[in-house]
């Protein structure tokens, strides 16, 4: 090797090692990174990220009693996982339990006033046709008879009455029943409970159309969620 060669080599070596030292004191730093495994859990609250998103329920209900009452009891907590048709919150009713023990007494009494009343026909009916069977013969006055055939008559219609008082007072329990349903907020669907407003002895009401008001239950179906 000349001496040239040997100085090209040298110069060379000494190049790459000022841009090794170059390339140490400039190289950026290490940012720390953390690195956590991924479980599954319930999400309770909305995550913003301006970059990445915000993660969303696919289904959610802002729920309120549909009618106004007094808050009774309150079934669940917040952050609790509840199933389809189970009871959130409790209105105070005592009054409509009231009416509907009413309105059951009331078709009792309308099924015992059939019953006398249709029994009272069958019998003017039965006596009716006695009579007309005997007044071929003239062993009835026609008098007699047409008393019978109006007894009848009448027999039959307030058993018809009857039976129609009866229908009303069973519609009437059915009212009742559907009106006391509706002081128990169910939940809709399965789900998370995110946000309760109200307590016990409060006064909650529907939300008027077009104002919306803070519900009374805010349920969350964590099943399915997107960004």
């Amino acid at each position: 090797m000349t001496r040239r060669t040997r100085r090209l080599a040298l110069l060379a070596l000494a190049l790459i090692a000022f841009g090794a030292i170059l390339w140490q004191t400039r190289k950026p730093e290490t940012i720390p990174v953390t690195v956590a495994a991924v479980e599954q859990g319930l999400v309770e609250s909305s995550v913003a990220n301006t970059r990445a998103g915000t993660v969303e329920a696919c289904r959610r209900t802002r729920l309120a009693p549909a009618i106004g009452g007094q808050v009774e009891k309150l079934l669940v907590k917040k952050g609790q996982h509840v199933v389809a048709g189970q009871p959130l919150l409790k209105l105070w009713n005592e009054d409509l339990e009231a009416q509907l023990r009413l309105a059951q007494s009331e078709v009792a009494a309308s099924t015992a006033r059939r019953d006398e009343a249709c029994l009272r026909a069958e019998t003017a009916e039965r006596e009716f046709a006695r009579l007309n069977q005997l007044s071929g013969s003239g062993a009835v006055s026609e008098g007699a008879l047409d008393q019978a055939r109006s007894n009848a008559q009448a027999g039959r219609a307030a058993c018809d009455a009857a039976k129609a008082g009866l229908q009303v007072a069973e519609d009437r329990v059915r009212l009742a029943r559907v009106t006391l349903d509706r002081t128990v907020l169910v939940a809709p669907f399965a789900g998370t409970v995110a946000e309760i407003n109200g307590e016990p002895g409060e006064f909650v009401t529907p939300s008027p159309p077009g104002i919306p008001t803070p519900p009374a239950i805010d349920l969350v179906d964590t099943s399915c969620l997107y960004v």
